[in-house]
């Protein structure tokens, strides 16, 4: 149960990190990192790893794009 949650919180974030890879939106990931911060922590709660793994690549993606941008753009 916790594992499909993560995801659900996984995709949710996914949603708001691919249009903020658009210049000039990147201050939306700012909005995600909490999202997704709170599905690592769902699904480290779960047995199955999939659904927190899922949110640390979306993760990562908000992270790279952040410092691609100088943290705003």
């Amino acid at each position: 149960m916790f594992n499909l949650l993560s995801i659900l919180i996984g995709l949710l974030s996914l949603v708001i990190v691919i249009p903020a890879t658009i210049p000039f939106l990147g201050w939306a990931n700012w909005f995600a990192l909490p999202l997704i911060v709170i599905g690592i922590i769902v699904g480290q709660l779960s047995s199955s790893r999939s659904g927190r793994n899922f949110c640390i690549v979306v993760g990562l993606i908000a992270v790279v794009r952040l410092t691609i941008g100088g943290g705003f753009i």
